[in-house]
Protein backbone atom coordinates (compact mmCIF):
# COMPACT_ATOMS: atom_id res chain seq x y z
CA UNK A 1 0.00 0.00 0.00
CA UNK A 2 2.38 3.00 -1.30
CA UNK A 3 0.46 4.74 -4.17
CA UNK A 4 -2.00 7.92 -3.68
CA UNK A 5 -5.01 8.49 -5.46
CA UNK A 6 -5.74 12.01 -6.29
CA UNK A 7 -8.85 13.34 -8.57
CA UNK A 8 -9.82 16.77 -9.46
CA UNK A 9 -13.13 17.82 -10.14
CA UNK A 10 -12.45 20.66 -12.60
CA UNK A 11 -14.39 23.03 -14.16
CA UNK A 12 -13.39 21.78 -17.98
CA UNK A 13 -12.47 18.27 -16.96
CA UNK A 14 -12.19 15.33 -14.25
CA UNK A 15 -9.01 14.33 -13.55
CA UNK A 16 -6.94 11.41 -11.91
CA UNK A 17 -3.77 11.00 -10.75
CA UNK A 18 -2.02 8.02 -9.17
CA UNK A 19 1.30 8.65 -7.21
CA UNK A 20 3.70 6.37 -5.65
CA UNK A 21 6.14 8.75 -3.08
CA UNK A 22 9.14 10.04 -2.97
CA UNK A 23 8.26 10.94 -6.82
CA UNK A 24 6.71 9.01 -9.01
CA UNK A 25 3.88 10.02 -11.41
CA UNK A 26 1.89 6.68 -11.56
CA UNK A 27 -0.90 7.15 -14.02
CA UNK A 28 -2.64 10.27 -15.58
CA UNK A 29 -6.49 10.37 -16.89
CA UNK A 30 -9.50 12.54 -17.51
CA UNK A 31 -12.74 12.64 -18.71
CA UNK A 32 -14.46 16.38 -20.26
CA UNK A 33 -16.99 18.03 -18.15
CA UNK A 34 -20.25 19.92 -20.00
CA UNK A 35 -19.92 23.71 -18.27
CA UNK A 36 -23.65 25.09 -18.87
CA UNK A 37 -24.79 28.85 -19.06
CA UNK A 38 -28.75 28.84 -19.53
CA UNK A 39 -28.84 32.63 -19.12
CA UNK A 40 -26.36 35.43 -19.04
CA UNK A 41 -23.73 35.19 -15.90
CA UNK A 42 -25.16 31.53 -15.10
CA UNK A 43 -22.83 28.43 -14.96
CA UNK A 44 -24.10 25.28 -13.68
CA UNK A 45 -22.91 21.83 -14.06
CA UNK A 46 -24.20 18.08 -13.74
CA UNK A 47 -22.62 16.57 -10.25
CA UNK A 48 -23.67 13.13 -11.98
CA UNK A 49 -21.30 13.24 -14.69
CA UNK A 50 -18.26 13.97 -11.76
CA UNK A 51 -19.26 10.75 -10.21
CA UNK A 52 -19.45 9.48 -13.65
CA UNK A 53 -16.13 10.33 -14.56
CA UNK A 54 -14.68 9.39 -11.13
CA UNK A 55 -15.81 5.54 -11.79
CA UNK A 56 -14.64 5.56 -15.22
CA UNK A 57 -11.28 7.40 -14.30
CA UNK A 58 -10.67 5.02 -11.14
CA UNK A 59 -10.86 1.50 -13.61
CA UNK A 60 -8.98 3.02 -16.11
CA UNK A 61 -5.97 3.99 -13.94
CA UNK A 62 -6.37 0.62 -12.18
CA UNK A 63 -6.11 -0.91 -15.34
CA UNK A 64 -3.78 0.88 -17.23
CA UNK A 65 -0.86 1.17 -14.31
CA UNK A 66 -0.64 -2.01 -13.29
CA UNK A 67 -1.53 -1.07 -9.98
CA UNK A 68 -3.83 -3.41 -7.39
CA UNK A 69 -6.35 -1.49 -5.80
CA UNK A 70 -5.04 -2.65 -2.56
CA UNK A 71 -2.06 -0.82 -3.38
CA UNK A 72 -3.99 2.52 -2.79
CA UNK A 73 -2.89 3.62 0.60
CA UNK A 74 -5.32 6.82 0.61
CA UNK A 75 -7.36 9.40 -1.62
CA UNK A 76 -7.58 12.90 -1.79
CA UNK A 77 -10.46 14.72 -3.91
CA UNK A 78 -9.95 18.59 -4.62
CA UNK A 79 -12.69 20.45 -6.73
CA UNK A 80 -13.69 24.18 -7.60
CA UNK A 81 -14.49 26.34 -4.70
CA UNK A 82 -17.32 27.05 -3.25
CA UNK A 83 -19.96 24.96 -5.79
CA UNK A 84 -22.85 24.53 -4.26
CA UNK A 85 -24.77 21.05 -4.60
CA UNK A 86 -27.91 19.74 -2.90
CA UNK A 87 -29.69 17.39 -2.04
CA UNK A 88 -33.12 16.56 -1.26
CA UNK A 89 -33.90 14.29 2.17
CA UNK A 90 -33.61 11.18 0.27
CA UNK A 91 -30.77 12.15 -0.92
CA UNK A 92 -31.32 13.07 -4.44
CA UNK A 93 -29.62 16.09 -6.20
CA UNK A 94 -32.49 18.83 -6.16
CA UNK A 95 -30.78 20.57 -9.22
CA UNK A 96 -27.37 21.34 -10.95
CA UNK A 97 -24.71 22.98 -9.17
CA UNK A 98 -24.69 26.70 -8.70
CA UNK A 99 -20.63 27.33 -10.21
CA UNK A 100 -17.97 29.27 -8.26
CA UNK A 101 -18.05 31.95 -11.43
CA UNK A 102 -21.97 31.91 -11.02
CA UNK A 103 -22.92 35.96 -10.70
CA UNK A 104 -26.88 35.19 -10.91
CA UNK A 105 -26.93 36.64 -7.21
CA UNK A 106 -26.39 40.38 -7.12
CA UNK A 107 -29.33 41.38 -6.09
CA UNK A 108 -28.91 38.69 -2.66
CA UNK A 109 -25.59 40.59 -1.85
CA UNK A 110 -26.55 43.56 -1.93
CA UNK A 111 -29.30 42.49 0.60
CA UNK A 112 -26.89 40.90 2.71
CA UNK A 113 -24.81 44.17 2.73
CA UNK A 114 -27.76 46.29 3.74
CA UNK A 115 -28.21 43.97 6.38
CA UNK A 116 -25.36 42.84 7.52
CA UNK A 117 -21.78 45.78 8.79
CA UNK A 118 -19.39 44.39 6.65
CA UNK A 119 -16.78 45.03 8.38
CA UNK A 120 -18.02 43.20 11.37
CA UNK A 121 -18.53 40.38 9.15
CA UNK A 122 -15.17 39.99 7.93
CA UNK A 123 -13.47 40.03 11.02
CA UNK A 124 -15.84 37.64 11.88
CA UNK A 125 -15.95 35.07 8.86
CA UNK A 126 -11.89 36.10 7.08
CA UNK A 127 -14.05 37.04 3.74
CA UNK A 128 -16.40 40.15 2.43
CA UNK A 129 -20.11 39.68 1.18
CA UNK A 130 -20.14 38.95 -2.18
CA UNK A 131 -21.51 36.40 -4.78
CA UNK A 132 -19.27 33.72 -3.38
CA UNK A 133 -20.75 33.65 -0.52
CA UNK A 134 -23.27 30.54 -0.40
CA UNK A 135 -26.22 32.64 1.49
CA UNK A 136 -26.09 34.76 -1.87
CA UNK A 137 -26.79 31.58 -3.66
CA UNK A 138 -28.81 30.45 -1.37
CA UNK A 139 -31.34 32.98 -1.40
CA UNK A 140 -30.90 33.46 -5.08
CA UNK A 141 -32.77 29.95 -4.77
CA UNK A 142 -35.26 31.01 -2.52
CA UNK A 143 -36.53 34.01 -4.35
CA UNK A 144 -36.87 32.27 -7.98
CA UNK A 145 -36.88 28.65 -7.51
CA UNK A 146 -39.01 28.26 -4.10
CA UNK A 147 -40.10 24.35 -4.54
CA UNK A 148 -36.52 23.58 -5.02
CA UNK A 149 -35.44 25.34 -1.85
CA UNK A 150 -38.45 24.07 0.26
CA UNK A 151 -36.59 20.50 -0.37
CA UNK A 152 -33.11 21.31 0.62
CA UNK A 153 -31.83 18.69 2.94
CA UNK A 154 -27.92 19.01 2.24
CA UNK A 155 -25.59 21.89 1.13
CA UNK A 156 -21.99 21.11 0.01
CA UNK A 157 -19.55 21.63 -2.42
CA UNK A 158 -17.81 19.67 -5.04
CA UNK A 159 -15.37 17.81 -3.90
CA UNK A 160 -17.59 17.46 -0.41
CA UNK A 161 -20.10 15.52 -3.06
CA UNK A 162 -17.57 12.97 -4.12
CA UNK A 163 -16.42 12.13 -0.75
CA UNK A 164 -19.93 11.31 -0.11
CA UNK A 165 -20.65 9.22 -2.59
CA UNK A 166 -17.55 7.36 -2.21
CA UNK A 167 -18.17 7.14 1.94
CA UNK A 168 -21.44 7.87 2.37
CA UNK A 169 -20.11 10.41 5.11
CA UNK A 170 -21.26 13.80 4.46
CA UNK A 171 -18.93 16.76 5.66
CA UNK A 172 -17.68 19.76 4.32
CA UNK A 173 -13.88 20.35 3.87
CA UNK A 174 -12.64 23.72 5.91
CA UNK A 175 -11.92 25.78 2.83
CA UNK A 176 -15.69 25.12 1.60
CA UNK A 177 -16.78 25.89 4.38
CA UNK A 178 -14.66 29.41 5.19
CA UNK A 179 -15.23 30.71 1.19
CA UNK A 180 -19.21 29.24 1.88
CA UNK A 181 -18.93 32.17 4.92
CA UNK A 182 -19.71 29.65 7.36
CA UNK A 183 -16.66 29.52 9.72
CA UNK A 184 -16.11 31.88 12.13
CA UNK A 185 -12.42 32.86 11.69
CA UNK A 186 -11.33 33.55 15.57
CA UNK A 187 -12.67 29.85 16.57
CA UNK A 188 -12.46 28.02 13.27
CA UNK A 189 -15.90 26.24 13.80
CA UNK A 190 -18.72 26.82 11.92
CA UNK A 191 -20.83 29.45 13.09
CA UNK A 192 -24.31 29.27 13.55
CA UNK A 193 -25.79 32.82 12.98
CA UNK A 194 -23.66 33.27 9.75
CA UNK A 195 -25.21 29.85 8.64
CA UNK A 196 -28.65 31.11 9.51
CA UNK A 197 -27.86 34.01 7.09
CA UNK A 198 -28.11 31.51 4.20
CA UNK A 199 -32.13 30.76 5.48
CA UNK A 200 -30.64 27.81 5.77
CA UNK A 201 -32.04 24.82 9.10
CA UNK A 202 -29.12 24.03 10.84
CA UNK A 203 -29.55 20.40 9.74
CA UNK A 204 -28.41 20.63 6.42
CA UNK A 205 -25.26 21.91 6.95
CA UNK A 206 -22.70 18.86 7.33
CA UNK A 207 -20.14 18.35 9.87
CA UNK A 208 -16.58 20.44 9.37
CA UNK A 209 -13.77 18.06 8.68
CA UNK A 210 -9.91 19.11 8.31
CA UNK A 211 -8.71 18.60 4.31
CA UNK A 212 -5.82 15.86 5.79
CA UNK A 213 -8.57 14.34 8.31
CA UNK A 214 -10.02 11.17 7.28
CA UNK A 215 -13.34 11.31 6.91
CA UNK A 216 -14.23 7.56 6.29
CA UNK A 217 -13.57 4.64 4.15
CA UNK A 218 -14.57 3.79 0.56
CA UNK A 219 -17.98 2.25 0.65
CA UNK A 220 -18.63 -1.35 -0.88
CA UNK A 221 -21.22 0.05 -3.10
CA UNK A 222 -18.40 2.99 -4.03
CA UNK A 223 -16.02 0.00 -4.67
CA UNK A 224 -18.38 -1.84 -7.13
CA UNK A 225 -18.46 1.11 -9.28
CA UNK A 226 -14.58 2.50 -9.10
CA UNK A 227 -12.63 -1.15 -8.97
CA UNK A 228 -10.97 0.40 -5.45
CA UNK A 229 -10.91 -1.20 -2.19
CA UNK A 230 -13.37 -1.15 0.07
CA UNK A 231 -12.53 0.58 3.03
CA UNK A 232 -9.47 2.78 1.56
CA UNK A 233 -9.31 5.95 3.50
CA UNK A 234 -10.72 9.22 1.94
CA UNK A 235 -9.51 12.31 3.05
CA UNK A 236 -11.29 15.65 4.06
CA UNK A 237 -10.11 17.48 0.75
CA UNK A 238 -9.15 20.49 -0.74
CA UNK A 239 -9.92 23.49 -3.03
CA UNK A 240 -8.72 23.13 -6.02
CA UNK A 241 -5.93 26.03 -6.43
CA UNK A 242 -5.11 25.51 -2.79
CA UNK A 243 -3.73 22.08 -3.79
CA UNK A 244 -2.43 23.22 -6.73
CA UNK A 245 -0.15 25.44 -5.39
CA UNK A 246 0.94 22.84 -2.92
CA UNK A 247 1.84 20.83 -5.66
CA UNK A 248 3.78 24.27 -6.76
CA UNK A 249 5.96 24.03 -3.91
CA UNK A 250 4.09 27.69 -2.73
CA UNK A 251 5.09 26.71 1.18
CA UNK A 252 7.06 29.91 2.18
CA UNK A 253 5.76 33.28 3.19
CA UNK A 254 5.71 36.10 -0.12
CA UNK A 255 5.59 33.35 -2.54
CA UNK A 256 2.78 33.58 -5.34
CA UNK A 257 1.25 31.31 -7.55
CA UNK A 258 -0.32 32.53 -10.84
CA UNK A 259 -2.43 30.26 -12.83
CA UNK A 260 -3.40 30.62 -15.79
CA UNK A 261 -6.29 28.34 -16.12
CA UNK A 262 -10.58 28.48 -17.40
CA UNK A 263 -9.52 31.62 -14.73
CA UNK A 264 -7.12 33.12 -13.51
CA UNK A 265 -6.10 32.53 -9.89
CA UNK A 266 -3.57 35.15 -7.79
CA UNK A 267 -2.63 33.27 -4.46
CA UNK A 268 -0.02 33.76 -1.54
CA UNK A 269 1.37 32.11 1.54
CA UNK A 270 1.49 33.45 4.62
CA UNK A 271 1.48 32.79 8.49
CA UNK A 272 -0.98 35.67 9.46
CA UNK A 273 -4.43 36.84 8.36
CA UNK A 274 -5.77 40.19 7.17
CA UNK A 275 -9.23 40.03 6.17
CA UNK A 276 -10.04 42.27 3.41
CA UNK A 277 -13.11 42.00 1.53
CA UNK A 278 -10.81 42.49 -1.85
CA UNK A 279 -9.85 39.27 -1.81
CA UNK A 280 -10.86 36.01 -0.57
CA UNK A 281 -9.25 34.24 2.37
CA UNK A 282 -8.21 29.91 2.42
CA UNK A 283 -6.48 28.21 4.99
CA UNK A 284 -3.25 26.69 3.63
CA UNK A 285 -3.15 23.31 3.58
CA UNK A 286 -0.30 23.53 6.07
CA UNK A 287 -1.85 23.89 9.23
CA UNK A 288 -1.00 27.21 10.89
CA UNK A 289 -0.80 29.01 7.09
CA UNK A 290 -3.40 30.76 5.24
CA UNK A 291 -4.04 31.95 1.53
CA UNK A 292 -4.99 34.99 0.30
CA UNK A 293 -5.64 34.55 -3.07
CA UNK A 294 -7.76 36.23 -5.69
CA UNK A 295 -9.78 34.41 -8.70
CA UNK A 296 -10.75 36.58 -11.98
CA UNK A 297 -14.20 34.72 -13.25
CA UNK A 298 -12.26 34.23 -16.29
CA UNK A 299 -8.76 33.40 -17.98
CA UNK A 300 -8.42 30.66 -20.39
CA UNK A 301 -12.17 30.51 -21.15
CA UNK A 302 -12.09 34.15 -22.34
CA UNK A 303 -9.63 33.74 -24.99
CA UNK A 304 -10.98 30.37 -25.93
CA UNK A 305 -14.26 32.57 -26.23
CA UNK A 306 -12.75 34.84 -28.57
CA UNK A 307 -11.00 31.55 -30.58
CA UNK A 308 -14.09 29.71 -31.07
CA UNK A 309 -16.21 32.66 -32.20
CA UNK A 310 -13.73 35.12 -33.58
CA UNK A 311 -10.40 33.69 -34.82
CA UNK A 312 -12.36 30.43 -37.46
CA UNK A 313 -10.88 32.59 -40.35
CA UNK A 314 -7.10 31.67 -39.23
CA UNK A 315 -7.85 28.22 -39.19
CA UNK A 316 -6.30 27.12 -42.26
CA UNK A 317 -3.01 29.27 -42.27
CA UNK A 318 -2.61 28.03 -38.67
CA UNK A 319 -2.73 24.60 -39.56
CA UNK A 320 -0.30 25.15 -42.58
CA UNK A 321 1.98 26.51 -40.07
CA UNK A 322 1.42 23.75 -37.92
CA UNK A 323 0.25 25.77 -34.85
CA UNK A 324 -2.93 25.96 -32.52
CA UNK A 325 -4.99 28.30 -32.90
CA UNK A 326 -3.97 29.85 -29.59
CA UNK A 327 -0.04 28.90 -30.87
CA UNK A 328 -1.09 31.59 -34.29
CA UNK A 329 -3.04 33.99 -32.84
CA UNK A 330 0.24 34.31 -30.57
CA UNK A 331 2.47 34.88 -33.12
CA UNK A 332 0.10 37.72 -34.54
CA UNK A 333 0.42 39.46 -31.41
CA UNK A 334 3.97 39.05 -31.05
CA UNK A 335 4.59 41.01 -34.40
CA UNK A 336 2.19 43.84 -32.84
CA UNK A 337 3.98 46.55 -30.20
CA UNK A 338 2.75 46.58 -26.49
CA UNK A 339 -0.36 48.71 -26.11
CA UNK A 340 -1.94 46.89 -28.58
CA UNK A 341 -1.97 49.43 -31.33
CA UNK A 342 -4.20 51.70 -28.72
CA UNK A 343 -6.64 48.81 -28.17
CA UNK A 344 -7.37 48.32 -23.99
CA UNK A 345 -9.71 45.42 -23.06
CA UNK A 346 -11.11 44.83 -20.17
CA UNK A 347 -12.12 41.47 -19.19
CA UNK A 348 -15.08 41.16 -17.46
CA UNK A 349 -16.65 38.55 -19.26
CA UNK A 350 -18.62 37.02 -16.51
CA UNK A 351 -18.43 40.05 -14.31
CA UNK A 352 -15.80 39.93 -11.72
CA UNK A 353 -15.03 38.37 -8.67
CA UNK A 354 -11.66 39.85 -7.22
CA UNK A 355 -10.66 42.38 -6.38
CA UNK A 356 -13.54 44.12 -7.58
CA UNK A 357 -16.28 41.43 -6.99
CA UNK A 358 -18.35 43.13 -9.54
CA UNK A 359 -20.98 40.60 -11.29
CA UNK A 360 -22.61 43.43 -13.18
CA UNK A 361 -18.87 44.34 -14.64
CA UNK A 362 -18.46 43.40 -18.92
CA UNK A 363 -16.37 42.79 -21.06
CA UNK A 364 -14.93 45.56 -23.12
CA UNK A 365 -12.79 46.24 -26.09
CA UNK A 366 -11.69 50.42 -26.53
CA UNK A 367 -10.23 52.02 -29.15
CA UNK A 368 -10.97 50.02 -32.30
CA UNK A 369 -10.27 51.65 -35.44
CA UNK A 370 -10.56 49.72 -38.83
CA UNK A 371 -6.37 49.68 -38.48
CA UNK A 372 -6.94 46.76 -36.39
CA UNK A 373 -6.90 42.99 -37.01
CA UNK A 374 -7.14 39.91 -34.95
CA UNK A 375 -3.18 40.21 -33.69
CA UNK A 376 -3.86 43.54 -31.71
CA UNK A 377 -7.27 42.45 -30.24
CA UNK A 378 -5.35 39.43 -29.26
CA UNK A 379 -2.64 41.10 -27.60
CA UNK A 380 -5.02 43.41 -25.89
CA UNK A 381 -6.47 40.37 -24.49
CA UNK A 382 -3.56 38.78 -22.96
CA UNK A 383 -2.07 42.51 -21.49
CA UNK A 384 -5.53 42.88 -20.08
CA UNK A 385 -5.48 39.59 -17.71
CA UNK A 386 -2.02 40.95 -16.86
CA UNK A 387 -2.93 44.12 -16.01
CA UNK A 388 -6.00 42.14 -13.56
CA UNK A 389 -3.23 40.28 -12.37
CA UNK A 390 -1.32 43.35 -11.41
CA UNK A 391 -4.50 44.95 -9.72
CA UNK A 392 -4.14 41.51 -7.31
CA UNK A 393 -0.90 41.90 -6.84
CA UNK A 394 -1.14 45.86 -6.12
CA UNK A 395 -4.55 44.65 -3.54
CA UNK A 396 -2.14 42.06 -1.82
CA UNK A 397 0.86 44.86 -1.28
CA UNK A 398 -1.79 47.62 0.35
CA UNK A 399 -3.26 44.93 2.71
CA UNK A 400 -0.08 44.06 3.96
CA UNK A 401 0.79 40.54 2.72
CA UNK A 402 4.30 40.52 1.12
CA UNK A 403 5.26 39.34 -2.60
CA UNK A 404 8.77 37.79 -2.73
CA UNK A 405 8.90 34.83 -5.51
CA UNK A 406 6.53 34.28 -8.87
CA UNK A 407 5.19 31.25 -10.18
CA UNK A 408 3.23 30.53 -13.01
CA UNK A 409 1.77 27.20 -14.06
CA UNK A 410 -1.69 25.28 -15.59
CA UNK A 411 -2.36 25.84 -19.51
CA UNK A 412 -2.10 29.07 -20.34
CA UNK A 413 1.25 29.17 -18.59
CA UNK A 414 2.35 27.52 -21.81
CA UNK A 415 2.48 30.87 -24.15
CA UNK A 416 5.87 32.40 -24.09
CA UNK A 417 3.93 35.71 -25.36
CA UNK A 418 1.36 35.61 -22.73
CA UNK A 419 4.10 35.29 -19.80
CA UNK A 420 6.48 37.35 -21.34
CA UNK A 421 3.95 39.76 -21.08
CA UNK A 422 2.83 39.52 -17.45
CA UNK A 423 6.42 39.51 -16.71
CA UNK A 424 6.83 43.38 -18.20
CA UNK A 425 3.28 44.70 -16.56
CA UNK A 426 4.57 42.90 -13.00
CA UNK A 427 7.89 43.89 -13.46
CA UNK A 428 8.94 40.80 -11.89
CA UNK A 429 10.52 37.46 -12.42
CA UNK A 430 8.35 34.41 -13.37
CA UNK A 431 9.24 31.07 -12.13
CA UNK A 432 7.68 28.47 -14.81
CA UNK A 433 6.31 24.92 -13.86
CA UNK A 434 7.12 22.27 -15.87
CA UNK A 435 5.41 18.54 -15.42
CA UNK A 436 2.78 19.94 -12.59
CA UNK A 437 -0.26 17.98 -12.99
CA UNK A 438 -2.45 20.39 -11.38
CA UNK A 439 -4.58 20.32 -8.73
CA UNK A 440 -4.45 16.03 -8.27
CA UNK A 441 -1.56 15.87 -7.37
CA UNK A 442 -1.91 18.30 -4.23
CA UNK A 443 -4.46 16.07 -3.34
CA UNK A 444 -2.91 13.00 -3.44
CA UNK A 445 -0.20 14.41 -1.32
CA UNK A 446 -2.36 15.83 1.33
CA UNK A 447 -3.69 12.23 1.71
CA UNK A 448 -0.36 10.68 1.99
CA UNK A 449 0.24 13.55 4.87
CA UNK A 450 -3.37 12.24 6.11
CA UNK A 451 -2.66 8.92 6.47
CA UNK A 452 0.63 9.09 7.71
CA UNK A 453 2.89 8.48 5.05
CA UNK A 454 4.62 11.52 4.91
CA UNK A 455 4.76 14.11 7.42
CA UNK A 456 6.56 16.49 4.67
CA UNK A 457 4.15 19.38 3.20
CA UNK A 458 6.98 20.07 0.67
CA UNK A 459 7.08 16.59 -0.41
CA UNK A 460 5.06 17.26 -3.70
CA UNK A 461 6.76 19.45 -5.33
CA UNK A 462 9.30 17.04 -5.95
CA UNK A 463 7.03 15.79 -8.27
CA UNK A 464 7.57 18.48 -10.70
CA UNK A 465 10.36 20.73 -12.05
CA UNK A 466 11.28 24.28 -12.50
CA UNK A 467 11.66 25.54 -16.22
CA UNK A 468 12.30 28.93 -17.34
CA UNK A 469 12.54 31.51 -15.54
CA UNK A 470 10.84 34.77 -17.93
CA UNK A 471 12.39 38.30 -16.81
CA UNK A 472 11.11 41.54 -17.58
CA UNK A 473 11.97 43.50 -20.58
CA UNK A 474 12.93 47.04 -18.76
CA UNK A 475 12.02 49.06 -21.64
CA UNK A 476 8.65 47.07 -21.78
CA UNK A 477 8.39 47.03 -18.32
CA UNK A 478 8.12 51.22 -18.11
CA UNK A 479 5.30 51.48 -21.15
CA UNK A 480 3.22 48.95 -19.28
CA UNK A 481 3.71 50.98 -15.66
CA UNK A 482 2.28 53.95 -17.99
CA UNK A 483 -0.80 51.70 -19.83
CA UNK A 484 -1.91 50.16 -16.28
CA UNK A 485 -3.71 53.67 -15.07
CA UNK A 486 -5.75 53.49 -18.19
CA UNK A 487 -6.93 49.90 -17.72
CA UNK A 488 -7.97 51.21 -14.20
CA UNK A 489 -9.49 53.93 -15.58
CA UNK A 490 -11.57 52.19 -18.25
CA UNK A 491 -13.45 50.51 -15.86
CA UNK A 492 -14.39 52.90 -13.59
CA UNK A 493 -15.80 54.88 -16.59
CA UNK A 494 -17.48 51.85 -17.52
CA UNK A 495 -19.49 51.26 -14.59
CA UNK A 496 -21.49 54.02 -14.07
CA UNK A 497 -23.21 52.33 -17.31
CA UNK A 498 -23.29 48.73 -15.85
CA UNK A 499 -24.97 50.00 -12.96
CA UNK A 500 -27.43 51.17 -14.75
CA UNK A 501 -28.15 48.44 -16.86
CA UNK A 502 -28.41 46.43 -13.90
CA UNK A 503 -31.18 48.31 -11.98
CA UNK A 504 -33.66 48.29 -15.41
Amino acid sequence: MNCLLGIDIGTTSTIGMLIRPPDQVVGLVSRPVRLSSPQPGWTEEDPEQWWHNVGEICRELLAASGVTNTDIAGIGITGMLPAVVLLDEEDRLLRPSIQQSDGRCGREVAELRAEQDEQAFIRRSGNGINQQLVAAKIRWIERHEPAIYQRIATVFGSYDFINWRLTGEKAIEQNWALEAGFVNIATHRLDDEQIALAHLPRFSVPRLVRSHGILGGVSPAAARLTGLAAGTPVIGGAADFIASALGAGVTREGDVLLKFGGSVDILTATATVNPDARLFLDYHLVPGMYMPNGCMSTGGSGLNWFVENFAGQHRAAAAQAGLSLHQYLDSLAQRKPPGAGGVICLPYFLGEKTPLHDPAARGVLFGLTLSHDAGHIWRALLEAYAFAIRHHIDTLHDIGYPTRRYIVSDGGSGSRLWMQIVADVLGEPLQRLEGHPGSCLGAAWTAAIGVGLSDDWNGASRFVRFGEVIRPDAATRDFYHQQYPRFRELYRRCRPLTDAARTR
